[in-house]
């Protein structure tokens, strides 16, 4: 049963695969691909045939065939979008992609073929610039767009989808605005809970949302920080994981350079602070492997990928090993074992 962890490395073109051991937490070095155009955020499809790769400078989404065998990546096609692509997420079925557009304030809906061949975008939809990412509940449903403050208006838009035709279109209400200034960046979904929990960039926290499956409507509950309170220095929170379990939730700082690391209550899904773990400086992306097992994250500014060993009685973090990986490596993917 073979687990492949992809890291695109935006400031050198390219996609690197490693093979990960999960009886060791070790990884080797598989090979690499050549991604022109500042390879970003990548999405696998649910069957783990695909991957879809955001390339930002050249405005294009490709689509790569993986090999579950070797892991290794296939490009198939290419599709070309109207502005530079960030966030890319399948919907439940594997059968549109979903895109979202930060300076543009837009989001796209993509179809997948057969083939896996992602399409020309035939929905566009204007929210505001600061858009940050985008996914469906687990029912396939509903779909939730938030947007960061600064450079965006502090809001999660909340949509209606379509999965046969996948057009999305504004539930009622249409938004939450979170706690002012925090702006809410990326998010998750527990488990097994109708619970998500966003991390939000200006604000250094994470909120925790009760989810209506019946409306697809949000109610915050609480907001607990992610940074020491007597912390002075400046922060933004990137990219948020919850364990394979739902005991323990993630969040990545940027300028505290650290990941934030939570308990979750088993009823009530409410927040314990457990700890902040020193890591790269401009760290983003991150994953968990498949048994919550082992936390791997990249550093932007150190060209590092660093993985931590995860206490899954505790959910704490201890450094295990770091690998030199190459300018600027933007996101971290990891697989489900395929055999």
């Amino acid at each position: 049963m073979s687990i492949y962890l992809y890291v695109s490395i935006s400031g050198e073109d390219k996609v690197l695969i490693f093979v990960f051991n999960p009886q060791t937490g070790k990884l080797k070095s598989q090979s690499q691909v050549v991604v022109t155009g500042q390879p970003g955020n990548m999405a696998i499809d649910p069957s783990g045939q695909f991957i879809y790769i955001a390339r930002r400078e050249n405005h294009q989404i490709s689509t790569y065939r993986r090999n579950l065998d070797t892991g290794e990546l296939l490009l198939v096609g290419t599709a070309f979008v109207e502005f530079m692509p960030d966030y890319l997420a399948t919907d439940r079925k594997g059968r549109f992609l979903l895109s979202t557009y930060f300076y543009a304030g837009k989001v796209a809906v993509q179809t997948i073929g057969s083939d896996g061949l992602v399409g020309t975008p035939f929905q566009w939809l204007d929210t505001a610039k600061g858009v940050h990412s985008i996914q469906t509940d687990p029912s396939n449903r509903f779909v939730f767009v938030p947007h960061i403050a600064g450079d965006g208006p502090n809001v999660i838009l909340q949509f209606k989808f379509n999965e046969a035709t996948g057009q999305l279109t504004p539930n009622t209400p249409d938004r939450v605005i979170p706690d002012e200034g925090v702006g809410p960046r990326h998010f998750c979904f527990h488990p097994s809970m109708d619970i998500l929990y966003f991390c939000n960039q200006e604000g250094s926290s994470v909120t925790a949302y009760r989810f209506d499956p019946s409306t697809g409507i949000l109610r915050a509950f609480q907001t607990a920080s992610t940074v020491p309170e007597n912390y002075k220095g400046k922060n933004w929170c990137a990219d948020i994981q919850i364990s394979p379990s739902g005991k323990f939730v993630y969040v990545s700082n940027r300028g505290h350079n650290s990941i934030a690391c939570f308990s979750v209550h088993s009823f009530t899904g409410c927040l314990t602070p457990i700890e902040q773990v020193a890591t790269e400086a401009e760290a983003r992306s991150f994953s968990l492997d498949p048994d919550g097992g082992f936390l791997f994250i990249a550093g932007l500014e150190s060209g590092q990928l660093v993985s931590y060993c995860v206490n899954r009685d505790t959910g704490k973090l201890k450094l295990f090993e770091k690998y030199v990986v190459g300018k600027s490596p933007w996101w971290v993917l990891i697989t489900i074992p395929t055999r």
